[in-house]
């Protein structure tokens, strides 16, 4: 049997990246349970000598749930917009022959290089002629327009790849497109449809340039703008700043959790196409 040489170097690396990752989300979620009063007199890094949920409390209290709910609201729309359309802008660039579709296909990838930060001023003025400004609406409908794009390109890869044989037996059977689409396309692009839900989710939910530049009331804030709103009211207060990125992030996380079997089956059977 051949011996194979640990690799040292390589482990090592890899347990001082762990290291890198855990330390600050041990020391937001142990600050988060410190009392204001002992935060400068105890370590950081310590275990909290009176554990308290008075930070949690405190952040709940001041419309916590409210962001909460128009984050919710916000990722939900955006996301199921952006599936829905890539998948039939897909549907059309890969089962098309004309060169129209190939030049939609193009004109859709060009979006992937423009930068979000580029087109803020335009998005603005924009928003603000169609009477958008300061609503769900302002932040919604930006995040459809940049998140179509790489989602385009994602699951175009998968319909690809479907056998052609199957869109002959379903037409030869009578099946217009609008039937193709449901009961062939949408459940073998699955894994490509979970991966691109998944990441989106992810970029609209802490979407940050969006919520600042196109609200302004509280009553349409979402969640990384309130956490900023919270720097500044309990800017003597830590550990509820603290609890509020913590909170802020249980409900993104237990969505990857839930999902994340099928992100790694989506990345995996793209990747062995």
């Amino acid at each position: 049997m051949r011996y194979q040489r640990p690799n040292v170097v390589g482990g090592l690396a890899g347990w001082l990246w762990l290291l890198v990752i855990i330390v600050p989300i041990y020391y937001i979620v142990v600050t988060s349970l410190r009392p204001q009063a002992d935060y400068y007199d105890e370590n950081p890094l310590s275990i909290p000598g009176n554990p308290t949920l008075d930070a949690y409390q405190l952040v709940l209290e001041n419309e916590f749930v409210r962001y909460l709910t128009n984050s919710v609201l916000v990722t939900v729309a955006a996301v199921a917009v952006i599936l829905a359309v890539s998948l039939m802008a897909s549907y059309y660039v890969v089962r098309s022959t004309s060169r129209l579709a190939k030049r939609t296909l193009e004109l859709i990838l060009l979006g992937i290089a423009i930068p979000l930060q580029a087109t803020i001023i335009p998005v603005y003025y924009l928003i603000v002629q169609i009477g958008l400004y300061d609503t769900l609406w302002a932040l919604i409908l930006p995040s459809i327009a940049f998140g179509i794009p790489i989602s385009v390109l994602i699951i175009t890869n998968f319909v690809r790849d479907i056998p052609g044989e199957l869109f002959e037996s379903m037409r030869v059977d009578g099946a217009s497109e609008w039937r193709i689409l449901p009961t062939l396309v949408l459940p073998l692009s699955r894994p490509a449809l979970m991966t691109v839900g998944i990441y989106q989710a992810l970029q609209v939910w802490n979407g940050f340039l969006f919520p600042l530049v196109l609200t302004q009331s509280a009553g349409v804030r979402v969640l990384p703008l309130s956490l900023w709103s919270y720097q500044g009211e309990f800017s003597t207060n830590v550990p509820a700043v603290l609890a509020a990125v913590t909170l802020s992030v249980l409900p993104i996380l237990a969505a990857y959790v839930v999902g994340r079997r099928q992100l790694v089956s989506g990345l995996t059977a793209g990747f062995g196409k």
